[in-house]
């Protein structure tokens, strides 16, 4: 999962800076109908998301250059959904003095995952989740 996290991570950078996000999600989403590997892993759902999650921020943190919240969490959100767990990928903005600031994160059964402890609350959340396809509504 390192491994494949380590080589996701920079297409997805790559692909935000040239195509913008919603293409990027979009070709995203179609990779994962095509490739949907659901394949027989070890440990149950809860573990196999933690261990994904976990690979997914050591992958972001050594194996390239300085990946945003937005590529790490589009990343987690990928590899999760392609194993068939659900995954929901959040935005959520502050205004701090006089910088506005972005965060982007993932959750799984109402859980923040790649999160070092809990930074996501000090962000307000967009009410429609960022990983729904146009036209849709949670």
């Amino acid at each position: 999962m390192f491994l494949r996290a380590a080589a996701l991570l920079p297409v997805v950078k790559a692909s935000l800076r040239l195509r913008g996000f919603k293409k990027t999600r979009e070709s995203l989403e179609e990779r994962q109908r095509r490739e949907s590997v659901r394949a027989a892993q070890t440990g149950s759902a809860p573990e196999q998301v933690l261990r994904t999650s976990r690979m997914v921020r050591a992958a972001a943190r050594w194996a390239t250059v300085g990946a945003s919240c937005l590529e790490e969490s589009l990343t987690l959100w990928h590899l999760l959904r392609q194993q068939g767990h659900a995954a929901r990928l959040r935005i959520g903005v502050r205004k701090t003095a006089e910088k506005f600031e972005a965060h982007a994160w993932v959750e799984h059964e109402g859980v923040a995952l790649n999160q070092i402890e809990e930074l996501h609350r000090h962000y307000a959340a967009f009410e429609s989740e960022f990983s729904e396809q146009s036209g849709e509504s949670t």
